[in-house]
């Protein structure tokens, strides 16, 4: 059975995404001449800082395989292996929080020039150009498809820069046969909307994460509730049984130790389904070289480590917190009065990680299904179709009532 085909382009609808705009190639035609190359053999190098990889053999623009875990030529299918010194998983050395924000800071206010969200890129290909805009930071160019790597953000002095990469794992067809699993079997959803290949869009995109470690000490105070059976007469004098709950003060001081508790840092996408891809398979990071992300897209952070780390990573660790805290005060039941949490040791580090994203607009509102791009887990969100749901509800009083009507002619035997 030959792969579904389904149309590419910018994953999510959300404010902080953006997206590619094109003024044209160049009307001279001309490609990039030599002296814009850098002198690595493997990298082109222009001023409007961009980064490709072409073939050794061919001259196309290699591509990271998810199956190959190497730069692969689409054209030719020669493979390139990845720089050796990124080739092999390692371990991601995090940095304290507070003093890399502080750097930054300081970093920011020096800085002559900010990072902008629109930046004029020429294809090193084609010659056309191409606005990216938002927080994309690899694309494809509207005219020759050639993948374009914006340069000048994951080592500017104003940004964090990217310490690790999670490369992708999950190659095109296997990812396009976890969507049509996962659609087909919305068995609810509209007919119209299972036509996504023509709705929407799928891509593979690299999303900024930060990943944390911390440590707590939590002090509490509380109450611990316990079960006892009680008897008493009712209105009738009849002997009855009944759970009652007695309280007694509790307190007590907890500890707790966090590792790669992961955030991920843009704006429009749909935070409880990208949470649920999880867990992402920490083992196979490795430092963050461009090479893994030629050929599919990428995004910059929207919001800080701090940010992150306020907003969406600490409520998950207090969570976590209040767990330690119920199992300390024991019994039955617990209510958790008060807690002083102190935060030692707070670091991270910045990640890359691999999502496949299909977008679809179903009635001019958007539905974003994602597979984590390393264990296949598919996560989304579809519309209902109240046609269906009616019919199937009908269906059913259809039945009961069948079975009510033998039940009652046959006389109830």
């Amino acid at each position: 059975m030959s792969s579904p085909s389904f149309p590419s382009g910018p994953p999510s609808p959300g404010n902080g995404g953006g997206g590619p705009r094109s003024s044209g190639p160049d009307p001279s035609g001309k490609p990039p001449s030599d002296d814009q190359r850098s002198a690595d053999p493997a990298i082109f190098q222009v001023t409007e800082q961009t980064r490709t990889y072409p073939c050794p053999n061919c001259g196309g623009v290699l591509a990271f395989d998810a199956s190959a875990q190497a730069l692969k030529c689409p054209h030719c299918g020669s493979i390139v292996a990845i720089d050796p010194a990124v080739a092999k998983p390692a371990r991601i050395a995090k940095r304290e929080l507070a003093p890399a924000m502080a750097q930054l800071a300081a970093q920011q206010a020096n800085a002559k020039t900010r990072f902008s969200g629109d930046k004029e890129i020429v294809c090193q290909s084609c010659g056309g150009r191409t606005v990216f805009t938002g927080t994309l930071t690899a694309v494809r160019c509207p005219y020759c498809n050639t993948a374009i790597q914006r340069d000048d953000v994951q080592e500017a002095p104003t940004r964090l820069r990217v310490d690790g990469i999670l490369p992708l794992r999950i190659d095109t067809r296997d990812a396009q046969a976890r969507i049509e699993q996962w659609i087909n079997s919305r068995r609810f959803a509209p007919n119209a909307f299972k036509k996504y290949r023509e709705l929407g869009t799928f891509s593979s995109i690299y999303l900024p994460y930060f990943s944390y470690d911390a440590a707590a000490t939590t002090r509490y105070t509380g109450m611990r509730g316990i079960h006892r059976t009680e008897t008493f007469r009712d209105s009738e004098g009849r002997t009855q049984t009944r759970i009652v709950t007695d309280w007694y003060p509790a307190s007590g001081v907890v500890d707790n130790v966090f590792e790669d508790v992961t955030g991920h840092a843009t704006y429009g996408l749909d935070d409880q389904k990208v949470t649920e891809l999880e867990p992402w398979p920490m083992q196979y990071t490795h430092p963050y070289s461009p090479e893994f992300v030629a050929g599919h897209l990428s995004r910059t952070y929207d919001w800080d480590a701090e940010q992150v780390f306020r907003e969406r990573t600490e409520p998950r660790m207090e969570s976590v917190i209040d767990s330690t805290i119920r199992a300390d005060i024991g019994g039955n039941e617990q209510r958790i009065t008060s807690r002083d949490i102190r935060w030692r040791g707070v670091q991270f580090s910045q990640l890359l990680l691999p999502v496949w994203m299909l977008t679809v607009t179903f009635q001019q509102k958007p539905f974003q299904v994602a597979i984590n791009g390393v264990t296949g887990e598919v996560q989304g969100r579809r519309p209902w179709s109240w046609v269906k749901i009616t019919l199937a509800v009908i269906a059913v009083l259809i039945v009961i009532c069948v079975i009510y009507w033998l039940y009652g002619s046959s006389g109830g035997s």
